[in-house]
């Protein structure tokens, strides 16, 4: 027989199995919260042959994971991107109601088929034209300025189906989008972006507005006081897609963006070249400023995508990436042709992004992260 303990303990007293039975308790229930979390989603999913509607029931709570996300950081990186995951599984489908009350408020605070482009209409001769940023600045529109501007917009509201905005982002790489881009009735595209048959399987050729942003100019091509017959060659890339600069940004982009349109007219182009007008970009900056997305200056894609939303009736958007991640967690490039990022504090691209994820989950544009089919 065994001796009595006074003190009321063994090796394995109540006190102790209590505290083992919690500790294993808790362990099993986190275990099944990982493998629920994990797994729900799937498990759910085995109902249904893929891809699933937009209104399918889980397509609504995923898209409702995403919208519940205010700001960016309320959430870590890297559940954000299982939330993006989650929702692929869903087909994507314009919501009408969405896009056009969007593209309303766009109409009301920016319009973009009457002031995207500084034009002989709304900017007649002897304007004195304010700069964007250097707004002590001014720019009286003589006779010789005003002869460079077109009419009138070249665009109407909702003129084009589908079109498709290029982001020079690394998540287009290996992405094999290149035909889907160039079957959009319209293309957009950022800063003359490499479109040679190195990267057209991914990005594609076709080319309606290119943007160029002046210091590309100043540094690649010595502010065309030389390096004309290049600049013009690979402005040739794009065979006849317009040209747009922001020539009224700030002073020094002026001069600049004026050799573009003399360039041009010296080697005998047919490409049009245009000047953002510097009201809308204000307008662009406020209202997306109002959404959230605060920065120095509004990158060249998000400009692209709001003209976009007015012009077209479907906008697509391919390479738009903030993150050196993409959303399967493998490291990819800043851009798909080198790893060259921007100043940093100039931009505030994850937040630009982030408000093209909720216009997506919405309905009112579609963002393309995945390789095309």
């Amino acid at each position: 027989m065994g001796t009595y303990d006074p003190s009321g303990r063994d090796v394995l007293g109540n006190k102790s199995i209590c505290f083992m039975f919690i500790c294993a308790f808790g362990l099993v229930t986190l275990f099944q919260q990982i493998i629920y979390g994990k797994n729900h989603i799937k498990r759910y999913f085995e109902q249904y042959e893929g891809p699933y509607e937009f209104n399918c029931t889980i397509c609504k709570k995923l898209r409702q994971d995403i919208m519940g996300v205010k700001v960016l950081s309320m959430v870590k990186t890297a559940e954000l991107f299982e939330r993006w995951r989650n929702l692929q599984v869903c087909r994507w489908e314009q919501n009408k109601v969405e896009a056009n009350a969007f593209k309303n408020l766009l109409s009301r605070c920016c319009n973009a088929p009457s002031f995207l482009f500084t034009t002989k209409k709304n900017t007649p001769s002897g304007t004195k034209l304010r700069y964007e940023v250097d707004t002590s600045s001014i720019i009286p529109i003589t006779s010789e300025i005003f002869k460079m501007f077109p009419d009138d917009m070249p665009y109407t509201r909702s003129q084009f189906k589908k079109c498709a905005v290029i982001g020079n982002g690394g998540i287009i790489k290996n992405s094999k989008c290149g035909k889907e881009i160039d079957s959009a009735d319209f293309v957009f595209r950022c800063n003359i972006p490499p479109i040679s048959e190195k990267y057209a399987v991914d990005v594609g050729y076709k080319t309606n507005i290119v943007t160029i942003n002046p210091s590309i100019i100043t540094e690649r091509f010595q502010k065309l006081e030389k390096w004309r017959r290049p600049f013009f060659n690979v402005l040739q890339t794009y065979k006849n897609s317009s040209v747009v600069l922001p020539a009224f940004y700030n002073t020094h982009n002026t001069d600049v963006s004026f050799r573009v349109k003399y360039l041009m007219d010296d080697f005998g182009s047919q490409k049009a070249v245009y000047f953002f007008n510097p009201q809308y970009l204000l307008s662009v900056q406020r209202f997306w400023g109002l959404q959230g997305v605060r920065a120095k200056r509004l990158t060249s894609g998000l400009m692209l995508a709001t003209a976009a939303m007015e012009l077209c009736e479907e906008v697509h958007l391919y390479g738009f990436w903030a993150f050196s991640m993409n959303p399967s967690g493998l490291f990819i490039m800043h851009h798909y042709y080198d790893n060259i990022k921007p100043r940093p504090g100039f931009h505030a691209m994850p937040n630009e992004i982030f408000s093209f994820l909720h216009l997506h989950t919405r309905g009112v544009l579609h963002v393309h992260t995945n390789p095309c089919r």
